[in-house]
């Protein structure tokens, strides 16, 4: 079976899109939008329960939850390349990726909600003020994480879990990232890698 990718490039299917980009795979990509009616229909709903997007179809393996993907994609054809041999380097990966789904994404989700996701006339201006500042408590937590000149977040090499936070926190800029240096200039070299600007073309791509 070859290796399927389900949901558009502007939805959380970004993070499996750049990781399968990063390790060369042939994949087929299903252009499914988040909110269209197929994400509720049976067949979909056999792959992901949930009836959103990303999911993913392997050999007969199915998942969903873009950070689960990525994490499997990295061990299963990344091994050290984006996923650590290492077991502590490993460990380290896994925490990151959990403190991007737990402590990055709900505020920046938030803001992005009430700043432009939502219509205009049910966006709440002060629940978006204050994820910006419980977000800038976790961005000034990053910044000092960098603060000894390491150019990852486990040091020299990239991995799954650079790759997972900064496309959690892929609206950096307008998120206060321009108050933490360190972190911003991460970020940048982040998403200025060739699969990542291969990922992120999708999106204009349709």
């Amino acid at each position: 079976m070859t290796l399927t990718i389900y949901g558009i490039a502007a939805s959380r299917a970004i993070r499996p899109l750049w990781a399968a980009e990063e390790l060369d795979l042939t994949y087929r990509h299903i252009k499914l939008h988040h909110a269209a009616p197929e994400t509720k229909a049976p067949d979909y709903l056999r792959l992901n329960p949930n009836g959103t997007v990303p999911a993913l179809e392997d050999d007969g393996l199915v998942l969903f939850e873009s950070l689960a993907i990525t994490l499997y994609l990295a061990r299963t054809y990344g091994p050290s390349r984006l996923w650590p041999d290492d077991a502590a380097d490993q460990a380290r990966v896994l925490q990151w990726t959990l403190w991007a789904a737990t402590e990055a994404e709900p505020p920046a989700r938030q803001w992005f909600h009430h700043t432009a996701f939502l219509p205009p006339a049910e966006r709440q201006p002060a629940l978006a003020a204050a994820a910006l500042q419980a977000l800038g408590r976790r961005l000034a937590v990053l910044e000092r994480h960098f603060a000894d000149g390491r150019p990852h977040l486990l040091g020299d090499d990239f991995t799954v879990a650079d790759l997972n936070l900064a496309a959690v926190l892929q609206r950096l800029k307008d998120l206060g990232g321009g108050d933490h240096p360190r972190l911003s200039a991460w970020h940048a070299r982040c998403l200025a890698r060739p699969a990542a600007q291969r990922a992120f073309a999708l999106r204009q791509a349709g």
